[in-house]
């Protein structure tokens, strides 16, 4: 199958992961785990890993049952649940995320957040071949090729934001902050439009951001690491970690965004 024929299958299976993340969060004593890891995690991950590769037998990158890799043209990218940390915590938010690599490119990406403040279960997807970026099974057009920051305009931030929001304030300015749980999420919801730019201030892997990056480029957007370049994923060491920092959207916001002095969050 092409990309664009493998998206419906393969947003079936991450909404069937949905309802056992659904459930996790509504067990009467809470969701197991604690820290970053939660038990439901490992358990999504292996029903998408058997799912996907029966769909497309190819290499496999996952942040909980590892990687397998062989030099194939495919490589599946999943996050089970991006934003544990906040998940267990109560805070809602956190997505499942699958990407698809071929030659190390992102040509699919499907994040479901099926637990959100203000949109309810919300799934953002795109493959190569669509026009569009495809939100809750609808063509959405997003305006990623603008920019500067204007005011008004909203940048998608950790919720480690809310622990300093004036210099969060003052370094999205003059757009507006706005704190999530998952980078896969703040980066599909740019693709979306919801946003002009996602940013994540601290080291990320390939299967935090593979999924966003497919639905960023879908929107014409970029996804640039700490010193301005593209995020690739061209060798083992660069799937472990991506970046230090990273910044997607719209290209000159990016641009401008990663100039800033982010250093003096920490």
């Amino acid at each position: 199958m092409s990309c664009a024929e493998l998206l419906a299958p393969v947003t079936k299976y991450v909404h069937l992961a949905g309802e056992l993340l659904s459930a996790e969060w509504t067990r009467s004593d809470g969701p197991r785990g604690k820290g970053d890891k939660a038990d439901v995690d490992t358990e999504i991950e292996v029903l998408l890993r058997k799912s996907l590769l029966e769909l497309l037998d190819c290499d496999f990158w996952g942040e909980e049952t590892g990687y397998h890799l062989t030099g194939h043209e495919y490589c599946w990218v999943v996050d089970p649940n991006d934003g544990t940390r906040d998940f267990l915590l109560g805070r809602k938010g956190s997505a499942i995320s699958v990407g698809l690599l071929r030659d190390a490119k992102p040509v699919l990406g499907v994040v479901y957040a099926p637990i959100t403040v203000d949109r309810g279960p919300d799934c953002i997807a795109w493959a190569e071949g669509w026009d569009s970026v495809i939100r809750n099974g609808e063509d959405v057009r997003s305006e990623l090729l603008r920019g500067p920051l204007t005011l008004g305009s909203q940048v998608l931030m950790s919720t480690a934001a809310l622990s300093k929001p004036d210099l969060n304030t003052e370094l999205c300015s003059p757009a507006e902050y706005f704190p999530m749980p998952s980078i896969a999420y703040r980066l599909a919801r740019v693709a979306a439009g919801d946003a002009i730019a996602g940013a994540s201030l601290v080291s990320v892997g390939a299967h935090d951001v593979v999924a966003g990056h497919a639905l960023l480029t879908g929107a014409n957007g970029v996804l640039l690491n700490q010193d301005g370049l593209p995020v690739t994923y061209d060798s083992v060491a660069q799937m472990m970690s991506v970046s230090r920092r990273c910044f997607g959207g719209a290209p000159e916001v990016c641009r401008e965004l990663v100039h800033r002095d982010w250093q003096r969050l920490f």
